[in-house]
């Protein structure tokens, strides 16, 4: 076991070098971040200035409420899914030894646009099915929803690089997903606890930042202004850092687990040893 979470962790590194080596990958989730607090604001807004919204969205026996929070379920699943896609598409050219553009990455989305808004559909139905149960009953309503939330995130853990690889439609896709998971149930999890760690070691200079800045306001509000600011903003890059590692990673053992090939830069004994996946 430790040696597979000591592999795992190299794994992760071998996906830090390549984020390394085509930093533009961080601009997708960057993106779709910003896109993400539009699309929340865009919702909050009618909420914010119209009495009539504030009432609908106060009751949830309202069909209207549901309507409103499957809409914004769906713009939201939307982008999110779109720009992974897009970082998807890229990693697998980077495993193959190609050279990737961000145009490449946004052109390989929009030409799978029908599966990306079906996966949106999908999500946005599971995501209300999951809010009406956790409304259901205060306590015991938001255990099971987390319960069915945590499962439905782990049978679909590859559904984004099927979409985008083989092209079908979300009930395949996400049977697709399962099929490859049960290859790689243990494996996937013990390689997300090797990411886990190393996203963390990379959080550590943030929350360093952030006591220093806390520290300097005692000195001087402007330096501790600065200080934390800057702290903020190692975050929101170490949050687009580590949404991007969690993609490449996904997609190469992905397309280890489905087509047993090593993604160039990863290290054949490492991922051999984490992930002991045939070709599904």
């Amino acid at each position: 076991m430790f040696e597979k979470i000591s592999a795992s962790f190299g794994l992760a590194r071998s996906a830090w070098l390549i984020l390394l080596a085509d930093k533009k990958l961080v601009v997708f989730p960057l993106i779709s971040g910003f896109c993400c607090l539009l699309v929340v604001a865009s919702f909050l807004a009618p909420v914010a200035f119209s009495e009539q919204m504030q009432g609908i969205m106060k009751n949830n026996q309202s069909p209207l409420f549901w309507m409103y929070l499957f809409a914004f379920y769906f713009v939201n699943y939307f982008v999110i899914v779109f720009f992974n896609s897009a970082l998807v598409a890229c990693a697998l050219k980077r495993f193959n030894g190609e050279q990737a553009t961000l145009g490449d990455g946004l052109s390989a989305s929009m030409s799978r646009l029908p599966q990306i808004v079906a996966w949106a559909l999908v999500s946005a139905t599971v995501g209300v099915l999951l809010k009406a149960i956790e409304s259901a009953h205060e306590k015991f309503g938001a255990i099971i929803s987390s319960i069915l939330g945590t499962g439905w995130s782990v049978i679909t853990f590859f559904v984004v690089p099927v979409l985008v690889v083989e092209k079908t439609g979300p009930i395949d896709a996400v049977k697709r997903s399962l099929s490859i998971l049960k290859n790689t149930w243990g494996e996937a999890l013990i390689g997300n606890f090797g990411l886990g760690i190393f996203t963390f070691l990379l959080l550590l200079p943030g929350l360093a930042l952030l006591g220093i800045g806390a520290y300097l306001f005692t000195i001087s509000p402007v330096a501790g202004a600065f200080g934390v600011g800057v702290a903020i903003l190692y975050t929101i890059l170490w949050g687009a850092a580590s949404s991007a590692l969690n993609g490449i990673f996904v997609t190469a053992l992905y397309q280890f687990a489905s087509q047993g090939k090593i993604p160039a830069s990863f290290d054949r004994r490492q991922i051999e040893q984490v992930f002991r996946a045939k070709a599904a």
